[in-house]
This record gives C-alpha cells, sequence and structure tokens, in this order.
C-alpha cells in the first residue's frame, strides 16, 4: 500500500465502520428476570415468574441458576431462513426457547469437576415454528463458577441465523484490514524513526499505531478464536491496558507538536489521572470510558492552545478531535471507540506529514545553499582577483628565482587538482583534506613571503569530513592574521572524540587579528561551512569561533 493513499484508505474503513450500526431490528426484549435452583419446568413458556428476581448480587461455587427474557418477534422469518440468537454470556449454559432446547455452550452445574468448555460469544438457529410473530420467552440455564457475580445477559441479538455468522465475519473482515493500514503505518514509522533517532514525534506516533493495530486484533479475535468466559476478563484487561498506552501517548504526542508551559508537570497529573482510572474498581466500559474522555478532553486543550498560539496543522487537528464527539453519540461504544482513535490518529499523521515535508524541503534548501555556495566557492579561488595577484607573484619568482617558481606552479596546479577531485563530493578523508590545506600554504608562502607551517595532533585518518570546510578556515586565518615578530603564522589541527560527538579544534596563532570585528561576521566562508554541515549531518553539529591570547580559535563537534 502506497503509504499517501493511507489516509483515504482509512477514511473508507471508518465511513464502513460507522454506516455498518444502522440495521432493521426484528425483535424487541424486556427486563430478564433471575431464579437460583434447577427445576427443568422453569424452561417452559406459560411459567408464571412474575416474583422472579430482577438481579441476583452472587451465585457462589458453580450453582446453577434460571434467567428468563421475555422477547417480542415483531416479524416473521422468511421461509428457509430461520432466525437465530447471538448471547454473550458469562457462564456455561443451556438455551431454551419457548421450553425447547436450542443450544448448549458448555456444562452448567458441572464447572467445578470439568474442565472449562464453551465460549462467551455463542449463535444459535432457532426453529422458523418457533418464531412466529409475537411473544416467547428466552430461557437460560447457568453456571458461574469463575466470576459469581456476572450474572445476566452482556448482550442479545435476534437477526436470520446466517447473517449472523456471515456479518461478523465480514465486520473482522473490514477490521483486520483496518488495523494492516495501522500497522504498515507502525513498520514504515519505526524505520523512519531508525534513520533519525532524535525524531521521537515519529517513534510515538509509529507506539500509537502498533498499540491502536494491536488493540483491534484482540477486540476481534473472538470471531474466529472460542474465548471461554473465564479468559474474558483477561482479555478485557488486555484492551485496558493498550487504552492505558493509547490514551497517553496521543496527547504527549500533541503536546511535542504544540509545545505549552509547564508541559511535564501537566503531563505527570494526567498520567496519575489515567492510572488511578485504570486501578480503581474495574468495570470494563466505565474505566475505558473514563480514559477515552480523559484523552480527549486533555488533547483538546493542547490542540486549543496551539490554534491559539497559531502553531502549524493545529486547526485542522482540532476538527479531527471534534467529528470524533458526534461519532460517540450515534454509534455503540466499540465502533465509536474505534471510530473516535481513527480520526484522532489520522490528525496525528497529518502533523508528521508536515513535520516531514518542512524537514525534505529544509533538506533540499541545504542542498541547493551548499551547491550554490560551491561555485562561488570555486569562483573565489579562480576570480580575477586571486589569479592576477597569484601571477603578479609567479612572475616574480620565475625572474628572481626559477626553481622556487617551478616550485609555486606545482603547487598551485596540484591545489586547483585537489579542487576539482573533491568539490562535487559529500564526504572526503580527513588526509585529503589536510593535503590541501598544506598546498594551499605553500602557495600563500610564496605569495606573502610569510612563513606558514601546519600541525596536527590526534588526528583519525579513518574519519571523513565535507570537503573545503577545514581549508576555508585556514583561509579565513590566513586574510585576517598578522605574523608574529619571526614573520611566521602557525595553524594547528587538533581531533579528539568520545562516544557523544567528534570535535576538530583548528587554531591560528598570530601577533594579532586584522578587523576583528569582521572576521566574526558572516561572511561566505562561514555559511559554506554552515551548509556543508547540514547537508552531512542535518542538525546535528556546532560550530564556533572565537579569540584567544593567542590568535584564533574554531571548534566544530559533530555529535553522534
Amino acid at each position: 500500500m502506497n503509504l499517501k493513499s493511507l489516509p483515504n484508505f482509512l477514511l473508507t474503513c471508518l465511513l464502513l465502520l460507522v454506516t455498518s450500526c444502522s440495521q432493521n431490528l426484528v425483535f424487541k426484549e424486556y427486563e430478564t428476570v433471575f431464579q437460583v435452583g434447577d427445576q427443568q419446568e422453569w424452561a417452559a413458556k406459560d411459567l408464571n415468574d412474575q416474583y422472579w428476581e430482577k438481579h441476583i448480587a452472587l451465585v457462589p461455587d458453580g450453582e446453577v441458576f434460571w434467567s428468563r427474557t421475555k422477547i417480542d418477534i415483531l416479524k416473521s422469518p422468511e421461509s428457509l431462513h430461520p432466525y437465530g440468537l447471538h448471547l454473550q454470556v458469562y457462564g456455561e449454559y443451556e438455551v431454551f426457547w419457548d421450553g425447547v432446547l436450542i443450544g448448549k455452550n458448555g456444562n452448567p452445574g458441572q464447572e467445578a469437576i470439568l474442565d472449562p468448555e464453551g465460549k462467551m460469544w455463542a449463535t444459535f438457529s432457532i426453529p422458523t415454528y418457533l418464531t412466529e410473530e409475537g411473544e416467547h420467552v428466552l430461557a437460560i440455564r447457568s453456571s458461574l463458577y469463575y466470576f459469581p457475580d456476572h450474572t445476566g445477559i452482556e448482550e442479545l441479538k435476534i437477526d436470520y441465523y446466517q447473517d449472523l455468522l456471515t456479518d461478523r465475519v465480514i465486520e473482522s473482515s473490514y477490521m483486520h484490514l483496518f488495523a494492516g493500514a495501522f500497522l504498515i503505518a507502525s513498520i514504515y514509522f519505526l524505520f523512519l524513526f531508525l534513520s533519525d533517532k532524535k525524531e521521537y514525534t515519529t517513534l510515538i506516533f509509529s507506539i500509537s499505531c502498533f498499540l491502536f493495530f494491536t488493540l483491534i486484533l484482540v477486540e476481534f479475535m473472538k470471531t474466529y478464536i472460542p474465548i471461554h468466559y473465564s479468559l474474558h476478563v483477561i482479555r478485557l484487561r488486555i484492551i485496558s491496558i493498550l487504552m492505558l498506552g493509547i490514551s497517553f501517548l496521543i496527547p504527549f504526542y500533541f503536546s511535542m507538536q504544540f509545545p505549552f508551559p509547564k508541559r511535564k508537570l501537566l503531563l505527570t497529573i494526567y498520567a496519575g489521572i489515567l492510572l488511578f482510572f485504570f486501578l480503581s474498581r474495574y468495570v470494563y466500559e466505565l474505566t475505558a470510558n473514563n480514559m477515552v474522555f480523559s484523552m480527549w478532553l486533555f488533547s483538546f486543550g493542547i490542540v486549543v492552545f496551539g490554534v491559539y498560539k497559531k502553531m502549524k496543522g493545529a486547526r485542522l487537528v482540532l476538527l479531527t478531535l471534534l467529528l470524533s464527539v458526534p461519532i460517540g453519540f450515534v454509534t455503540p461504544f466499540n465502533k465509536s471507540l474505534f471510530a473516535g482513535f481513527s480520526l484522532i490518529l489520522l490528525g496525528m499523521f497529518y502533523l508528521l506529514s508536515l513535520r516531514i515535508k518542512d524537514q525534505r524541503l529544509a533538506y533540499e534548501n541545504s542542498l541547493v545553499q551548499s551547491t550554490r555556495l560551491r561555485l562561488e566557492l570555486l569562483k573565489k579561488n579562480i576570480q580575477p582577483h586571486f589569479l592576477m595577484n597569484t601571477l603578479t607573484s609567479l612572475i616574480d619568482w620565475v625572474e628572481e628565482a626559477p626553481k622556487k617558481g617551478v616550485l609555486f606552479i606545482e603547487a598551485l596546479a596540484k591545489e586547483f587538482d585537489l579542487f576539482n577531485q573533491i568539490e562535487n563530493q559529500r564526504l572526503i578523508p580527513i588526509a585529503q583534506e589536510i593535503s590541501l590545506c598544506r598546498t594551499h600554504l605553500e602557495i600563500m608562502e610564496y605569495r606573502k613571503e610569510i612563513n606558514y607551517s601546519w600541525q596536527e595532533e590526534n588526528i583519525d585518518f579513518d574519519q571523513k569530513i565535507p570537503p573545503g570546510i577545514l581549508h576555508t578556515l585556514l583561509e579565513n586565518g590566513i586574510t585576517h592574521s598578522l605574523p608574529l615578530e619571526d614573520n611566521s603564522i602557525l595553524f594547528k589541527l587538533v581531533f579528539e572524540s568520545n562516544s557523544n560527538y567528534k570535535c576538530y579544534t583548528f587554531l591560528t596563532f598570530a601577533a594579532s587579528m586584522r578587523q576583528e570585528a569582521s572576521y566574526k561576521k558572516e561572511g561566505t566562508g562561514l555559511k559554506y561551512i554552515k551548509a556543508r554541515l547540514t547537508e552531512s549531518y542535518h542538525e546535528q553539529w556546532e560550530l564556533t569561533s572565537e579569540p584567544v591570547n593567542h590568535g584564533w580559535k574554531n571548534t566544530i563537534k559533530i555529535y553522534s
């Protein structure tokens, strides 16, 4: 999947998710009543259950109990298309419809002596002759050995039996495609982070997408993996842990994109609120609602601050947050949860795409600037002023000392040859850069008749640097320096490194600096150095220039 088409795909799936909840009901459900005990006649349709209890707080030791629910069938089924009954019920149970056993899910009353059997979600076919339009009774004979306080029917649905089976599979298929899109995004942005480990927003978005992918899998695994009710609470706890992670990471991500005052303090308080909801008395839907509402409210506050400060992308993200609100009112909780999270993650994706675009444009601009400055630097070395001064000096040397004049010509040719080799490269060996500096000093010694010398300390000749940056510092030192009393100027290059950075220190030993203020002013040379460093190391470098007692000190730090 092309990552650029990912938002369109996610929006299509989101639309299907929201619209899939509308359906025509064929039944009406009344209040469920309960009775502890075990009598087979309690399954009968015409049993008088007016004295049965409306709630049972606890059924200990796996004792059998019954529940009865009156149901009106609003429309008789079509011929050869029986209705089905879909149930989500804690416990192992037998299902009776109008006194007729239509299905069994486990071994009610025998859970203590038998292995767990049955599943949390079960679908049963109802005989056609029992689903005529009118009143009917659903009776369930149950036992709750593992969670005796979870009595009652969690979910009840009646529809055509074939539709009950296929609709859940189709819905799960769409949701797994939906999850796959977030998995692709998670992997892509993880590799993007690994290529630049300082972009933590990319990592947070990748983790958020992966947690959302896992949340969808855990939620919809019930369609194809039988889950006994004893394991269902564990599944809900896993879902809550995933939601805890997502509910924290989303506002944390927005806080990095839209920085605000006292960020660490407010995030710490928010994390404490989420943990309070997570660790308090566990009721899945209440816990989930509290965490989702806290996430939305905190994110909303951050994004509103971004809009107030006119930060880039804040308005569109605010729109996605506001759109997630009506979805929560018109769709069931499990669907509004995924739809709302999806919209918010799309907003996060938009912010990240803006950031990546800005970085790409900045990098392209640095390449353009580097190319322009490289041409200017080359032009500077072959400009008429430089050539005229050099040729004038060369004529004098050829007339007065022909042998030295030849050496002068050879040094000049060597410098131009080195420039020709390196000016189009991004990084060159440090030895090649030092050779260029030494050659330039030979030329300038002939031209200015000053004794220039070069020293090195702790140089690692396996290192590479952008071409011309030391040469540019050398030119600046020559241009702005006055010689010592013995008519000499010394240049020294010192290298040091550790696990965090590599450092080049370029020292100029001279009597004084000419026009020190103009030396500090950023000219073509320093612009070239900065452009080259940005091209090769992005923002992971530092350049400082300062006067010292012996002359001038330039420091280039390249961070790991």
